[in-house]
């Protein structure tokens, strides 16, 4: 049957959030989200983005190496956290990361080094020879 879907259908779909941690598979992929995050500059955006990429390098581990807390790490680290500097350069060390400044409007990543996901989310055209 190829009718509108009914309420019932609609109330069994099973349906999870979208994690980005999922899709962090390697530091390429870390750095291209993070530098998006930092391009925004809000603040809870910044935070979140790194809470999203300690989770996918599993957040006891990080807790472990940047000397924190898990608990507060989860905390601090959500959209809605505010982390100390502190905090932030000891999760950008024990993530392996460290916190460059460059110029305003300096890109440091060309946009098609970045992976395909999120060139898409940002609803930028990939070139041929990025295309994979």
């Amino acid at each position: 049957m190829n009718g509108p879907r009914t309420e019932a259908a609609v109330a069994r779909s099973k349906t999870r959030p979208w994690d980005p941690a999922d899709y962090l598979e390697d530091e390429g992929d870390v750095v291209a989200y993070l530098e998006a995050a930092f391009e925004d500059g809000d603040p809870g955006v910044i935070a979140g983005a790194l809470g999203d990429v300690a989770r996918s390098r599993g957040m006891t581990a990080v807790a472990a190496k940047s000397g924190l807390g898990r608990e507060s790490l989860y905390k601090a680290l959500s959209r809605d956290g505010n982390p100390g500097f502190a905090t932030v350069l000891n999760v950008l060390q024990a993530l392996g990361l460290r916190l460059r400044p460059v110029t305003k409007g300096r890109i440091v990543s060309k946009p098609d080094d970045r992976p395909r996901w999120v060139a898409q989310a940002a609803g930028d055209e990939l070139s041929e020879g990025a295309r994979k």
